[in-house]
């Protein structure tokens, strides 16, 4: 029987901490592993992402054994204010109003931001699940029907559907955050070209400035 941690297989446990400590050195967002994790092994980011803070939260002698030397840590979580999430649900019920999914709602409230996307539909879910009430009556004050906003049981299809969805979802926030550093990369290789042209441009001043003042002394002379 294959050992089990908080889930996992150990072997899936620790393919999931290499791809992240090798994917973390090459520069990429954790974010971005979940995402692509969740990807090739056929679960979703969402609950990539969980299950890693979770192993680093155990006490778990193996799971300590997976971790050992990999330096991985959770990061800096900011909790929600009181304020944002009043503004959070308002901004997410009003696109919902319009006619919007939660998942679009969240992508147009964030502008595409896979961080703070993932930071919102996580507190969104967080609220259905723990204050339906707070939701209801934020949608009652954006002027929607609050079975727009709580959600009810679904059937099969409408799960299978919405996994589809979902992982469109997460195609999409993945090539807009590769765009984004293709972006910054091209921005950076632009900006150290110029200081180039500028550093030469200064050179060849310097030396038609040093050959102009020694033909006028030899002239001089």
């Amino acid at each position: 029987m294959q050992q089990k941690i908080n889930g996992y297989t150990r072997e899936e446990a620790e393919e999931l901490v290499r791809c992240l400590t090798e994917g973390r050195r090459a520069g990429k967002t954790l974010t971005r592993l979940f995402t692509e994790y969740g990807r090739a092994h056929g679960r979703a980011g969402g609950s990539v992402r969980n299950y890693y803070y979770k192993l680093l939260k155990s006490e778990d002698d193996a799971a300590k054994e997976v971790l050992a030397g990999k330096n991985l840590t959770a990061g800096t979580v900011r909790p929600f204010t009181e304020r944002e999430t009043d503004d959070m649900l308002r901004a997410i019920l009003t696109e919902r109003k319009n006619g919007a999914s939660v998942r679009r709602a969240i992508l147009n409230v964030c502008g595409g931001d896979a961080k703070q996307m993932l930071r919102y539909q996580n507190k969104y879910r967080n609220l259905l699940r723990k204050q339906p009430g707070r939701v209801r009556a934020a949608a009652e004050e954006a002027g929607i029907s609050p079975e727009l906003a709580v959600r009810k049981r679904k059937t099969v299809l409408e799960k299978r559907l919405e996994n589809e969805i979902n992982a469109l979802y997460d195609r999409l926030a993945l090539t807009l955050r590769e765009e984004n550093e293709r972006l910054r990369e091209t921005v950076k290789r632009l900006t150290e070209e110029n200081e180039l042209l500028r550093r030469a441009s200064r050179v060849k001043s310097a030396i038609a400035s040093a050959a102009g003042k020694g033909n006028s002394r030899s002239a001089n002379a």
